[in-house]
This record gives C-alpha cells, sequence and structure tokens, in this order.
C-alpha cells in the first residue's frame, strides 16, 4: 500500500502532460507535494512520526541533496560553453557527435556530457523538422550508456568504488559499450538518413556559413569547472575511506540532522566545491554567451521538483527491495542484469546497484573482484553495473539527465515522444540490444 503513492505520482508524469498539459505545467509542485504527504501520513501512522521524519531527512539529505545539486553545477557551468561553427544536422555528423558525447559521458558524467552536447546537437538540427529521433538516441547513448567504463560516468558505479572496486574496474565493460554503440548507431544512421531525406524532400534546408570554423567554443574556460565539479564526485567516494574523515567507530563524522541522519564533511566538501565552480562559471561567463545558448532555469526547475518527489515517494519500495534482495533467487549474471535494469528503469539506479551488490557479495563466492561487502565475480559485477547504467534509458526517469534532455528538447520546440511513447521507442530499440548484450556477455 504504501508504494501506491510511488506509482501515482509517475502516473502522473506519464498522463498529465498527455491530458492536462497546461495544468501539469503549472501544478507539478502541488502533486508533488500531494503525493509525498500520501506517502509520509500512512508511513507515519504504521511506523510512528519520527521513523517517518527520519526516512524523509534521509533520502533528502542522504540523497537528494547531491544529486540536484551535481545537476544543477553541471546544468550551470554547461550552459556558459557555447560550440558552435559551420558543422550542420546530417546522417553523418550525428553520428559522429552522438558517438564524441557518448565517450565524453565516462570522462564528465553522463549528466555533464548530456549537458555539454544537448544544445549543439539542437542547434544543428534546427533546420530539420524530423529530429524526435535524434533526442531519443541521445538519450539512450548520452545520457546512460556512455557513463559505463569509469566511476565518474554513472553514480552507481562510483559507489561500487566507495566499496571497494578499483577506479578503473570498469574498462572491462568497453566491449560492451562499443558493441552497443556500433548496433544503435547503426540503428540510428538508418532512421537519420530516412528523416534527413525527408526534410530535403520538402524543400528544408540548412543555413551555409561561409568562412566559419567547423566548431568555434565560447566560455572553454568553463571546461576548468567541469573538471572542479568532477574532482568533487571523485572526492565523495574517496573522503569517506580516510580516517581523518571517520570517528573512533569507522561512522563518517558530519553534522547530525535528526536522530541518525547526517550531512557528512565529505557531501558538505563536494557540495562546496560545486557550487563554487558554478559560481565561478556565471561570474567569469559573459551573459551573452547564455544568451546565445537560449539557457533559461526550466529544465532544472522541472527536474528539481518532480525528482523530489519520486526520491520520496519510492522509499517504500527501496526498503521492499532492500529486505527481500538476498531471497529473490537471483544467482545468475544474466539474472542480474535484467533484475538490476528493470528496476533502474524506474527506480534510483545507484541503490538498486548496492542492493544487488550486497546481494551478490553475500553468496560467498571465493573467486573474483574483491568488495568491501565481499566477493563478487567478474560476469556478475560487470551484470549489475551493465543493468544499472545502461537500462536508465529505459525511460524518462530512468536516469536524471532524460529528463533534463527532454525539457530541454521541448523548450525548444522539438516534440518529443509522451512518457508511454518514450518507453515504445526503449522497448523496440534498446531491448533488442540488450538481449543481445546477454547472449554474448552473461549467459
Amino acid at each position: 500500500m504504501l508504494c501506491i503513492p510511488f506509482a501515482g505520482l509517475l502516473l502522473c508524469i506519464a498522463v498529465m502532460p498527455l491530458v492536462k498539459p497546461e495544468w501539469w505545467e503549472k501544478h507539478q509542485a502541488h502533486a508533488v507535494i500531494l503525493w509525498s504527504l500520501l506517502f509520509a501520513i500512512p508511513f507515519a501512522l504504521f511506523y510512528g512520526a519520527p521513523k517517518a521524519v527520519e526516512t524523509v531527512l534521509e533520502c533528502l539529505i542522504g540523497d537528494y541533496l547531491t544529486f540536484i545539486v551535481l545537476l544543477f553545477g553541471l546544468f550551470c557551468v554547461a550552459g556558459n560553453i557555447k560550440l558552435e561553427g559551420s558543422l550542420v544536422g546530417n546522417p553523418k555528423v550525428n553520428v559522429i557527435m552522438l558517438a564524441v558525447g557518448t565517450f565524453f559521458s565516462s570522462c564528465i558524467g553522463t549528466t555533464g556530457a548530456s549537458m555539454l552536447f544537448v544544445r549543439p546537437i539542437i542547434q544543428m538540427n534546427s533546420w530539420r523538422k524530423n529530429k524526435r529521433h535524434i533526442m531519443v538516441f541521445f538519450i539512450f547513448l548520452v545520457s546512460n550508456i556512455g557513463g559505463c567504463l569509469t566511476p565518474i560516468g554513472d553514480p552507481p558505479l562510483l559507489m561500487g568504488f566507495s566499496r571497494g572496486v578499483s577506479f578503473f574496474w570498469s574498462m572491462r565493460l568497453f566491449p560492451v559499450l562499443v558493441l552497443n554503440m556500433i548496433l544503435l548507431l547503426t540503428i540510428f544512421y538508418h532512421l537519420d538518413k530516412k528523416a534527413y531525406q525527408k526534410d530535403i524532400t520538402k524543400g528544408l534546408m540548412p543555413e551555409v556559413k561561409e568562412n566559419e570554423p567547423l566548431i568555434r567554443i565560447k566560455g572553454a574556460h568553463n571546461f576548468l569547472y567541469i573538471v572542479m565539479i568532477v574532482i568533487a564526485v571523485i572526492l565523495s567516494g574517496v573522503l569517506p575511506k580516510l580516517s581523518a574523515f571517520q570517528n573512533a567507530a569507522g561512522e563518517v563524522i558530519g553534522i547530525p540532522i535528526f536522530k541518525e541522519v547526517t550531512l557528512t564533511v565529505p557531501a558538505i566538501i563536494e557540495i562546496a566545491i560545486i557550487l563554487l565552480a558554478a559560481l565561478l562559471s556565471f561570474k567569469t561567463t559573459p551573459k551573452e554567451v547564455r544568451v546565445q545558448n537560449h539557457f533559461t532555469w526550466g529544465a532544472i526547475q522541472e527536474v528539481a521538483v518532480l525528482f523530489i518527489g519520486i526520491f520520496i515517494t519510492m522509499q517504500p519500495a527501496l526498503m521492499v527491495l532492500k529486505s527481500a534482495g538476498s531471497g529473490l533467487g537471483i544467482t545468475e549474471p544474466f539474472e542480474m542484469f535484467w533484475a538490476t535494469g528493470a528496476l533502474s528503469s524506474f527506480l534510483d539506479n545507484t541503490p538498486t546497484y548496492l542492493v544487488f551488490l550486497t546481494t551478490a557479495g553475500a553468496m560467498h563466492f571465493t573467486t573474483g573482484v574483491a568488495t568491501t561487502l565481499g566477493v563478487v565475480p567478474v560476469k556478475m559485477l560487470m551484470a549489475i553495473s551493465c543493468g544499472a547504467v545502461f537500462m536508465g534509458a529505459n525511460t524518462y526517469i530512468g536516469n536524471a539527465p532524460n529528463f533534463m534532455v527532454k525539457s530541454l528538447s521541448d523548450e525548444n520546440g522539438i516534440n518529443m515522444p509522451s512518457f508511454f511513447g518514450y518507453i515504445w521507442w526503449s522497448l523496440r530499440y534498446l531491448i533488442p540490444v540488450f538481449i543481445i548484450d546477454m547472449i554474448i556477455f552473461f549467459l
């Protein structure tokens, strides 16, 4: 019963933009408050008010705060970088841009790469009418799949790193990434070629920019601030393991908030560095760069409002998963791949990853990757990692950059698929690729 508010909020996100778009745009926050209260009040009746307050605060302080600050920082810094030039959107150029953005995701995170490349992709294809598929495959590749090679790429891998998985271990996923890129970019090229020919047939033509370089970067100094943010993310995984940030009991030190809820010192350091990077980015970049980027706060506001409700209302589902994870009978790599992926499509992929990593670590394997949770076989750890990172692409809420890319696309007049419409895209193009992954890598 306590999972109903989570399902209700997801249903609102899926249906209301279709049936009452203007109302939904104005009242998203009210819907989030309503469903959050419908979770919190019954939870308090069942477990007591102190437990309810502790659960909500643990979610907000322990998870949501660093999550939204990271998104905010990357959104601000990327908004102050302007990529321009004579490149125009056509199938070959779009394939190259998606490939480059996909590899960048492992270097600066899926959120950073999404915010850096989404505006140039939109601008390059602004002359085209048939272009929603470009942004859908952008979400598939840049916002999700590309983040699998390093702990910087996606938060689940960072959690693995903080629990003993070596920093460069996830480079083992390179063959899986390359295969997925080849398959998805091949599909994309044929889709884009057909759409491109339709646009040309209708008389649409790109503006020819003479005497312009292929690529020119305005606000290039902001890459230093992206590096600052990346360092902050790495520190968030490294500092809690240092004795200087632990008390005598081995717990991470911090500011007590309520009962067991603590804002840790490593989290404070991470937040401070990210906010400083965002501030410096705005202070050192001319306003005209943001004007040329059509920078607005709409996308980050929508993500901040909706995801605070998602984080709060999904707590019962995560509690059930944590308590029942070891009893699900999932013991094979391919089962871990689909179980982790299916839940990561709708729940936060970080705790989902940790649940199945903990489950695998408790199986008493003797060979594989040594973690603080136990030894996990290489193939099983690969399956859990790929499921968590890749299948966040299955829905708009599977990973935060998905919704940000959708919002920015909507702002720029691109008619993106609805919530269920997007799932239909993932069923047609992603799931067959994941089946191939399973057959080749996880059986």
